[in-house]
């Protein structure tokens, strides 16, 4: 394991913030940090980076604590913008790169090749006021990782991003994992944890509510698995023989039916062929988002 929270609690004037939370962060992995607002991601961010100090427990990258790590070995993309409006897109870039630990001509060299490949290279000698919102947040992912860190931290790295920088940033991210960058993903965009990450904690007020992989979470909710069906013919009786159909007419005039009573694909199928044709049949998982308000609406 190459993060490592273990027993790490933090509270303020207003209460607990985090409450004995233990994870860990596999190497090179993409792993989301999820919870609603107030659970205590934030929190749990700022002492990965050593920004705050847990009032107990302990936080390690390969079994390091993290007060004595150097700068090169984070970067961060914070949810607020923490740029100079008025500095240079390439300059402010740069600059970043060498407050990181880069030497001068590293960050030139690694911010000319970045801006190329984040398509912003009309944009250099503009000031980071002039550009769009979209614009900005690119500026903002390259200065969290111009330096290329082994741990990168992005804070809802797709807001503001139009669909096509939306696209660009989801085929860079792997990119970034492939080269062996371990990334850690806290966002409210549910299906993209989904379509990116492999494991991910969920935390809620201030608590951690699952820690591991996403196959291991999904198989806490297989009540939640839905047989759908394409189905014609003797309606009637195929309702009355399988209890707890959900229906809908299709637009073709088949019959869509939907089962989360726990009857299998091929159960239902066998029902359906007694009594019509079948012309679809598939298992579909529970979305990501319907698990996550399922995990926080159980808690107390």
């Amino acid at each position: 394991m190459t993060l490592e929270l273990t027993a790490v609690s933090k509270s303020f004037s207003t209460g607990p913030a985090v409450s004995d939370l233990s994870f860990a962060v596999p190497r090179g992995a993409m792993f989301g940090l999820l919870g609603p607002n107030g659970a205590g991601k934030t929190t749990t961010i700022r002492m990965i980076l050593d920004i705050i100090r847990p009032d107990s427990g302990a936080l390690a990258w390969d079994a390091e604590p993290v007060i004595d790590l150097p700068r090169l070995t984070f970067g961060y993309l914070p949810e607020e913008r923490g740029l100079y409006p008025d500095m240079a897109v390439a300059e402010q870039i740069a600059f970043f790169g060498e407050v990181s630990g880069l030497s001068r001509r590293d960050a030139r060299d690694a911010t000319t090749r970045w801006i190329e490949r984040m398509d912003i290279s009309e944009h250099a000698d503009k000031p980071v006021a002039a550009l769009s919102k979209g614009n900005q947040q690119k500026v903002q992912f390259l200065v969290a990782m111009v330096h290329e860190p082994p741990l990168l931290i992005l804070d809802e790295p797709f807001s503001g991003l139009d669909p096509v920088n939306h696209e660009l940033l989801l085929d860079i991210l792997p990119e970034l994992q492939a080269a062996g960058t371990t990334i850690v993903l806290s966002t409210h965009d549910l299906e993209q944890v989904e379509s990116l990450c492999d494991e991910l904690a969920l935390i809620n007020r201030a608590e951690l509510v699952f820690a591991g992989p996403v196959t291991q979470l999904r198989a806490r909710h297989a009540d939640r698995r839905r047989v759908q069906l394409v189905f014609r013919g003797d309606e009637a009786g195929l309702l009355d023989e399988v209890d707890e159909l959900d229906t809908r007419r299709g637009p073709d005039g088949w019959l869509e039916l939907s089962s989360t009573n726990g009857t299998s694909a091929d159960e239902l199928a066998r029902h359906a062929l007694r009594h019509g044709e079948l012309r679809e049949l598939s298992t579909v998982e529970p979305s990501l988002r319907e698990i996550f308000l399922d995990e926080i609406l159980r808690m107390p």
